[in-house]
């Protein structure tokens, strides 16, 4: 099954991408996702991240089961004042 993936600000740097289309395997998880996404583009395997992630704008927890045509999106933390 396919999914959408978008990256925002520092993981959009690190992958040098903004959105893509992924091919996963049927019963993955978001967490799953995001492991296979760091074995794709190294620079993002950063220890100790903390994401927040949303599928088809609802946010979700790592183990939220995706379906085919899910957009999946990615959110670094965010910092400033």
């Amino acid at each position: 099954m396919k999914v959408k993936v978008k990256f925002f600000a520092i993981l959009r740097e690190r992958a040098g991408t903004a959105e893509f289309t992924k091919e996963i395997k049927q019963g993955s998880t978001v967490a799953d996702l995001w492991a296979a996404l760091q074995q794709d583009y190294p620079k993002l395997a950063v220890p100790g991240i903390r994401l927040l992630y949303a599928v088809n704008r609802d946010y979700v927890t790592p183990d939220r089961l995706l379906e085919d045509c899910d957009e999946v999106v990615f959110i670094p933390p965010v910092s400033g004042g």
